[in-house]
């Protein structure tokens, strides 16, 4: 029988290991953030981050900064923002290396996996944003404001559009992950989602037109990978259920 000094010097274990987990974590961001500031820079960083909407510009347009130290604090941003993005795998590692002792053999073949595919799934979402629907977006808006508008956006509110969006598009990339938890942890079957399909597609519609701009472009642009990734996860999570079951579950 476990004693409650025995129970309190577990728990206080638990925390320690927590404690080194997160500073671990830490360090692989700050070091991924030190190697940014190093090379290509927090300027680089942030003109590559503003490519999308300068080219939606007039020629020769820049955008513009408001506040006084906007020029030194938002690239400083930009850069911890992509460090981080950059180091979620050392992160969810982290997270995974705290619960792994706490798990089954069985139980272990699913988190590995889930470690690796969300965090390349969170990428594909910030890189399908920057890469796709950032240029039309902004090339829509530009098109679409009056001539008697001069558009120099502030560089601040462009960043925390782009964050905004990022985040969507990583976090909406990460539905197949749900599907196979829920369908792993026995919450839904897969025969229960491919009979809620319709109320699917709706509700990713719905998400796309509440977190993305209100033109077409970029709801379809989010609401229609949403579809996809969902259809996907239901291919994927029967296989995992089986790669994952205990050994007295395997008929």
């Amino acid at each position: 029988m476990t004693t409650p000094a025995a129970g309190e010097e577990t728990f206080i274990s638990h925390l320690i290991e927590l404690r080194d987990r997160l500073v671990k974590a830490s360090i692989g961001i700050v070091l991924v953030c030190a190697g940014l500031m190093i090379w290509p820079g927090p300027s680089r960083i942030y003109d590559i981050i503003a490519m999308p909407m300068i080219a939606a510009l007039p020629v020769g347009s820049k955008m513009i900064a408001t506040g006084v130290i906007s020029p030194f604090l938002v690239p400083m941003k930009v850069t911890l923002v992509i460090a981080f993005i950059l180091a979620l795998p050392w992160v969810l590692y982290q997270l995974w290396a705290f619960i792994a002792p706490g798990l089954y053999a069985h139980e272990k073949k699913l988190i590995a996996p889930l470690v690796i595919s969300s965090s390349a799934l969170f990428m594909a979402g910030v890189a399908f944003c920057y890469f796709f629907v950032f240029g039309r977006v902004f090339k829509f808006i530009s098109e679409f404001s009056p001539t008697s508008i001069a558009v120099t956006p502030d560089i601040e509110n462009y960043l925390d559009f782009v964050m905004s969006m990022c985040l969507a598009f990583g976090a909406t990339f990460e539905v197949p992950v749900v599907v196979v938890i829920l369908v792993r942890m026995g919450l839904v079957s897969v025969a229960k989602l491919k009979e809620v399909r319709p109320y699917v597609i709706v509700g990713a519609f719905v998400v796309a037109a509440i977190v993305t701009p209100p033109d077409i472009v970029s709801q379809f642009s989010l609401a229609l990978p949403m579809w996809i990734l969902f259809e996907l996860g239901l291919l994927v999570a029967p296989v995992f259920v089986r790669a994952t079951q205990a050994p007295e579950q395997v008929e």
